[in-house]
């Protein structure tokens, strides 16, 4: 059933509510690691593009979060990880998250965003097969799985090599 969920940057007192909603939405910590290392890195962490979808509490229920990472030698942004907490899945929180995550970035000016996911959820934002526009990793994927979006269509997306912040390991 879906709602309509209110949405917002993150905020200082939204870091431990967040790493126990990326921690419950995954089977390991191992992703709420990752985001507390991005957070830590300055040449990947951006203001204001960790998002939230809140409840009528204004508690974080759904995480999305932009990085800076690079596509060859042009900066984009990395859409990972999405979560949203168990129980509240399947009722647009991550969606909603996702939206204002991919509004803000555009608000700032960013042009090109990709995402490492499932390649049934993420095209509902515009995202295509990376491939398709000669964007690869170094790493094997699925091709399907590696897709990319342009949030300015008078920037098209640039080919080359996917480069990750370093917490990625990638």
């Amino acid at each position: 059933m879906s709602r309509t969920w209110n949405t917002r940057a993150e905020t200082g007192a939204d870091i431990p509510v967040v790493r126990d909603v990326v921690t419950a939405a995954f089977p390991t910590s191992e992703e709420a690691a990752l985001v507390d290392a991005l957070r830590a890195d300055p040449g990947a962490w951006i203001e204001g593009l960790s998002l939230v979808a809140v409840d009528d509490s204004d508690r974080p229920v759904g995480h999305a979060l932009l990085t800076r990472c690079h596509i060859g030698n042009r900066p984009a942004l990395c859409l990972a990880p999405v979560a949203v907490r168990p129980e509240r899945q399947r009722c647009g929180a991550g969606t909603a998250a996702v939206r204002a995550a991919l509004d803000a970035a555009g608000r700032l000016g960013e042009r090109h965003v990709v995402v490492l996911g499932h390649p049934e959820y993420y095209p509902r934002f515009g995202f295509t097969r990376a491939s398709a526009h000669g964007i690869g990793l170094t790493v094997d994927v699925p091709d399907e799985a590696l897709m990319a979006l342009t949030l300015d269509a008078a920037h098209p997306l640039p080919a080359g090599t996917v480069r990750y912040a370093a917490p990625f390991g990638i």
